[in-house]
């Protein structure tokens, strides 16, 4: 199963706000033993999500959509995801109920069209005001508001995925290889990858406060064990000296 996520707003893309959804959804899922595999960004432009949602519903990837599910006119996704779907939209009875619990006297058909999902969908709950979310072909629809949108991946990952979740799952670690580029190291590389398929094999070059690279296994934590001390016996049997990733590399004099 491959998580990704979704974030729709000219708000971000214009810099206007911060995204922080991508890091919670790779810190919520960590805690789960899982990761997420990409993450889209997108304006608010119906042609771009539905494009968008119609190549990820066909995926069958479980995807995290965060944005642009109110009744404002530049809130599209309920919309969007009803045409990827080739659906129409209706007031979803469950929506409705926690809608009116929410506004009681103050209920408006402008409020209410806030529960108007794509038909077939379910609601995800919103712990933080009762508006609902949705979830429609293992997408998970929810606001921009990170107290709202947080609670309800957790909700979604507790009550879809919990037979997937495996703490401790997903290992890593890393050294620091000194008076090398990446080229010289390809080749332990690439013998990490046949020897450890559970695996991915990272590099990233630093110029400063020394050349170095920072050189790694991340993936199934039984194998980054193992993994990891043939990469640091690989990088001696090259002559280059290396220290743990948590270990500063050493400086020299000029």
């Amino acid at each position: 199963m491959n998580f990704g996520a979704i974030v729709i707003g000219d708000e971000i893309l214009s810099g206007k706000r911060q995204d922080k959804h991508m890091p919670k959804v790779i810190e919520t899922l960590a805690a789960h033993g899982l990761e997420l595999s990409w993450c889209h960004y997108l304006g608010d432009d119906p042609a771009l999500i539905v494009r968008t949602l119609e190549r990820t519903f066909a995926s069958g990837d479980a995807v995290f959509s965060f944005g642009g599910i109110g009744a404002t006119p530049d809130d599209h996704t309920r919309q969007c995801a009803a045409a990827a779907a080739g659906v129409g939209l209706a007031l979803h009875p469950d929506a409705e109920a926690e809608i009116r619990a929410r506004f009681g006297d103050e209920i408006t058909p402008k409020r209410l069209m806030m529960g108007e999902f794509p038909i077939g969908s379910e609601i995800i709950p919103n712990p933080f005001n009762r508006i609902p979310g949705f979830s429609l072909h293992r997408h998970y629809f929810v606001p921009g508001f990170p107290q709202m949108a947080w609670p309800m991946i957790a909700w979604v990952l507790e009550k879809y995925y919990a037979h997937l979740s495996a703490p401790g799952r997903i290992g890593e670690r890393s050294i620091i290889v000194t008076g090398c580029g990446e080229s010289q190291l390809i080749d332990l590389m690439n013998q990490c990858l046949a020897r450890y398929p559970g695996c991915k094999v990272f590099s990233l070059p630093r110029m400063q406060p020394e050349r170095h690279v920072e050189l790694g296994v991340r993936g199934d934590a039984a194998q980054v064990t193992t993994a990891i001390l043939e990469l640091q016996k690989g990088v001696s049997g090259l002559g280059f000296p290396w220290s743990d990733a948590q270990t500063p590399p050493p400086s020299r004099s000029p």
